[in-house]
């Protein structure tokens, strides 16, 4: 069997000028690295120039643990934000779920496939429903009640949780409970969430009664990272379905979870990837 070589993967962004595109490949290139997938785009409005290049590592001279700093003067030059990962070091993924488990089921799915590359070092739920799915799939599971009166100190508990686990991002797979900003700012741009409504419309909750009485023609559903503004996150990835006057809100509910499902997993697979680069409300979600 041949064993996969692993790469770097460089995301950046800035100002957009000449030759940006020649340099930063002529620096993989003179240290000998074999570029195996790039792609960037210039934003018009801003001038803003963004890239995600991939190299394989096998022969380059420059190790691992060192290319931040080599690279660290291009991007200083460039008035750049960068960031560097590498494809053999798997993230680890938390996933926070409540009683729903139509997400935390395909997630969990397509990980055992071998569709997430990532670790998943524990579900944690205000709710017992999916203990034995967990169980199933042989992930830890770890039940933290919330209630109005404790949910300061379980929120702590959940943070210290997370991060004893070493968690580089937190998936909320219909997580019914608004993180306080102590918890976002915890997890900057590392939470992703999954809205059941195409936002910017029908924000907050019931959002498939809120589009029934408004008679939409058009359902969807919004994956975007956490911010401490509700649901006005940067988004990652949307869809929609079709519906008619004769659906009604069950109709659209279910139509509804087959798309949440669908989004939060593209959005997951490409935070994954390092395909997604946050300009300041907006993404550049590269394929």
């Amino acid at each position: 069997m041949t064993v996969p070589h692993h790469h770097a993967v460089l995301l950046l962004s800035c100002p957009d000028q000449v030759g940006l595109v020649s340099r930063i490949t002529h620096f993989i290139f003179e240290r000998g690295g074999n570029i195996t997938d790039l792609e960037e785009h210039v934003d018009e409005s801003s001038q803003r120039f963004t890239i995600r290049v991939a190299w394989d590592m096998q022969g380059f001279t420059i190790p691992a643990e060192a290319l931040p700093e080599a690279f660290a003067p291009l991007g200083r030059e460039f008035q750049a934000d960068w960031h560097i990962s590498f494809t053999d070091k798997r993230p680890r993924m938390a996933i926070m779920v409540s009683g729903y488990d139509h997400c935390i089921q395909d997630l969990l799915w397509r990980h055992k496939r071998g569709e997430l590359n990532c670790v998943i070092p524990l579900v944690i739920s205000n709710h017992r429903d999916v203990e034995k799915l967990c169980a199933f799939y042989e992930i830890p599971f770890e039940y933290v009640p919330v209630s109005k009166e404790n949910k300061g100190e379980q929120e702590a508990y959940e943070i210290e949780l997370l991060r004893s686990h070493e968690v580089d991002v937190v998936v909320l797979a219909r997580y019914m409970q608004i993180l306080s900003e102590r918890f976002v700012n915890a997890f900057p741009n590392r939470i992703i969430n999954i809205h059941h409504s195409f936002l910017p419309a029908f924000v907050g909750g019931n959002p498939y009664r809120q589009a029934f009485e408004r008679g939409v023609k058009i359902i969807g559903a919004t994956s975007h990272y956490v911010t401490e503004v509700l649901d006005e996150g940067p988004i990652i990835a949307q869809d929609i379905i079709r519906v008619s006057h004769r659906d009604m809100v069950k109709d659209m509910i279910r139509k509804g979870r087959d798309l949440e499902r669908i989004v939060l997993a593209r959005a997951v697979k490409a935070h994954l990837e390092k395909r997604v680069l946050i300009l300041g409300r907006r993404t550049v979600v590269f394929d």
